[in-house]
């Protein structure tokens, strides 16, 4: 896990139109290796830092959001820079926009974030060799086994805005 006094850690796109701040660490980061991410990605792999959208301070322009599909059929909304096009974030649809999936490559200090699970490996590029003693599941996991209890506690205090994204969901 990475350590509190890492943080803030800027990041942004390319051409540095979109500049951000994480000014917390994520409650977990996934290496995802799934077709969509690595098709999305066009790498073998997406490395995203799963964070409450109010720890992300934006610093530049704003990003513009696309909608892209999903593998859950749900879609996900990617953030990415309206002049060079990369990615800075994902919103999934289960908790909208309150929890950015933050790609972790847009760090400046990407090396600051390492993976806490590998995910989807059964679907992994054969060469991508998984170090010892990081996680990994086949598929999707169950977060009570895996996310540490600070981050288990401070989803709980993240799910009433959720629930209210949620809500706006089924009455808009």
């Amino acid at each position: 896990m990475v350590a509190r006094n890492d943080f803030p850690l800027d990041g942004g796109c390319d051409c540095g139109v979109v500049r951000y701040r994480m000014v917390e660490r994520p409650l977990f980061v996934h290496c995802c290796h799934c077709r969509w991410c690595q098709r999305e990605s066009g790498a073998s792999f997406a490395l995203n830092a799963m964070i409450e959208a109010d720890y992300v301070v934006d610093l530049g322009g704003e990003p513009e959001v696309v909608d892209t599909p999903s593998n859950s059929g749900k879609g996900q909304k990617i953030a990415r820079c309206p002049k060079c096009r990369v990615a800075v974030w994902s919103n999934y649809a289960a908790a909208g926009p309150v929890i950015r999936f933050v790609r972790v490559g847009t760090l400046d200090a990407p090396d600051h974030l390492p993976p806490d699970i590998h995910i989807f490996t059964s679907s992994k590029q054969p060469w991508v060799q998984i170090p010892a003693g990081v996680p990994s599941v086949a598929e999707y996991y169950d977060r009570e086994s895996y996310w540490p209890p600070e981050s288990l506690a401070r989803r709980l205090l993240v799910l009433p805005k959720i629930e209210i994204y949620r809500a706006s969901l089924r009455t808009g």
